[in-house]
């Protein structure tokens, strides 16, 4: 496959032509936003729910971000080494051919737009929430939200980019000063919930005693499966490869740099919940962040935790659209999908596709179907996942030759970790939602004479 046209920094992107303007902190930004959602304000307590001891919450916390990070290693070389707008759409059509490249740029941008859906029906009842007396319902809301953002792309690359650094930071220091209130407000701390002051101790050997040997192992993996969806995103940054200026060099720091800073944050927001609310009580929140705001701030807590969430939620949406809008691009330019889907405006917006992902995004929206699309998607999301990890192996036996400014840190373990461990959630969400994975078995094999339709109309651009 040939590579893209280069873009250049100093003039206008013209017909598919991206405009080369990023650079790491964008990178940081886009997986911060795509990552942090309403997930890890609430999943706490439902892990905590699930294990009911201090260092296994921690524990899954961990090897969540673990997971995420030994998978950064091996999509971040194949970013460097592709640096092409699609992302997973790309490294598949390389290392498998045509249709597997199809397969996985579709379920991915099913994938994305579902989240936009998501995403803006959710801060559309957070909306409702702060401004009650709105005369307007929640679709409604939610249908503006997913115009307005189109329209700020609608702008230019730069000022949805920038937009999207702001928001990403703004969420991150106000997760930063909830957790960090944990500590300095809180009048007891972990004694106050228990008579030892080896609470934290006293409570593993509880849960653990509880539990049992299987029990637990149960309990892990639940946790775990949870945990990892509240991780995803950390790979945001491969969609704007192409509009770098530097991927060979930033890639790196944004993926690994972006996933360690959400590793983080997460750890050091679960211990702020265990600081401030015993064990018992975070299992049965349903949504800890509030509890814990409610026990420092009293009377503005819930205000402080809807416009925390929604912050959250406007930085997913603008994160995930530009990114979605990055995987129909490269589809169109391929010849797989409207060739107008393929071009740029000077401001460096691929118009048509965003268009596209913002329709698609505004149907769900419309519908209501975008709780299974989202349940459907993550099902294709790991096998996505699954097929990136393949086609490191496939490509380094392959095209060993191929420049690759960043190498696997602890290739072929990491990436055979990582490759093992998607397989295993994939395996669990066969087993524990059958009905959905057999939809996203569906979805998968409707590409099939979709991309025959395609080759079929765009034969001579294709060949």
């Amino acid at each position: 496959m040939s590579a893209p046209p280069t873009a250049s920094p100093a003039k206008p992107a013209s017909a598919n032509q991206l405009l080369r303007v990023l650079d790491v902190t964008f990178g940081v930004a886009v997986i911060l936003g795509s990552t942090i959602g309403v997930g890890i304000l609430r999943l706490p307590g439902m892990v905590a729910g699930e294990l009911r001891n201090f260092w296994l919450i921690l524990l899954v916390w961990v090897l969540g971000g673990g997971y995420a990070l030994l998978g950064s290693f091996s999509v971040t070389e194949l970013g460097a080494m592709l640096p092409q707008a699609g992302g997973f759409y790309v490294y598949a059509r390389r290392a498998f051919g045509g249709f597997a490249g199809f397969a996985a740029g579709w379920g991915d941008w099913l994938n994305n737009c579902a989240a936009v859906a998501y995403g803006a029906v959710a801060a559309a009842g957070f909306s409702l929430a702060l401004f009650p007396h709105l005369p307007v319902s929640e679709r409604t809301i939610a249908l503006s939200l997913v115009a307005a953002f189109a329209l700020l792309h609608w702008t230019g690359l730069r000022l949805s980019s920038a937009v999207q650094k702001i928001v990403s930071s703004a969420t991150a220091l106000a997760l930063i000063f909830l957790a960090a209130a944990c500590f300095l407000l809180s009048r007891g701390g972990p004694a106050a919930h228990s008579t030892s002051a080896a609470a934290p101790a006293a409570a593993a050997v509880t849960g653990a005693v509880s539990l049992g040997f299987f029990g637990m192992l149960a309990a892990l993996v639940v946790a775990l499966r949870a945990v990892i969806v509240t991780y995803d995103g950390w790979y945001a940054a491969i969609y704007f490869t192409e509009e770098n200026r530097d991927p060979g060099r930033d890639l790196p720091r944004s993926m690994i740099g972006g996933v360690l800073i959400i590793l983080g944050l997460y750890l050091f927001l679960n211990l702020a919940f265990l600081h401030v609310l015993p064990i018992s009580r975070l299992a049965a929140s349903q949504l800890p962040a509030a509890d814990a705001a409610q026990i420092l701030f009293a009377g503005w807590s819930g205000r402080f935790i809807t416009l925390l969430s929604l912050l959250t939620l406007l930085g997913l949406i603008n994160s995930v659209l530009l990114g979605a809008t990055r995987i129909i691009f490269a589809i169109g330019r391929d010849g797989l999908f409207l060739k107008s889907a393929g071009t740029v405006s000077p401001g460096g917006t691929p118009r048509p596709a965003m268009l596209f992902s913002a329709a698609a995004a505004g149907v769900l929206v419309s519908t209501g179907t975008f709780n299974r699309i989202v349940a459907i998607a993550a099902i294709v999301m790991v096998a996505n996942y699954c097929a990136c990890y393949v086609a490191m192996f496939v490509l380094r036996r392959r095209e060993p030759n191929l420049h690759r400014p960043f190498r696997a840190w602890g290739y072929p373990w990491t990436t055979a970790v990582a490759l093992a461990g998607s397989v295993l959630f994939l395996i669990a969400a066969a087993v524990g939602d059958s009905r959905n994975a057999a939809y996203a078995g569906l979805l998968l094999a409707a590409c099939l004479p979709a991309y025959a339709l395609m080759k079929r109309r765009n034969r001579p651009q294709t060949g």
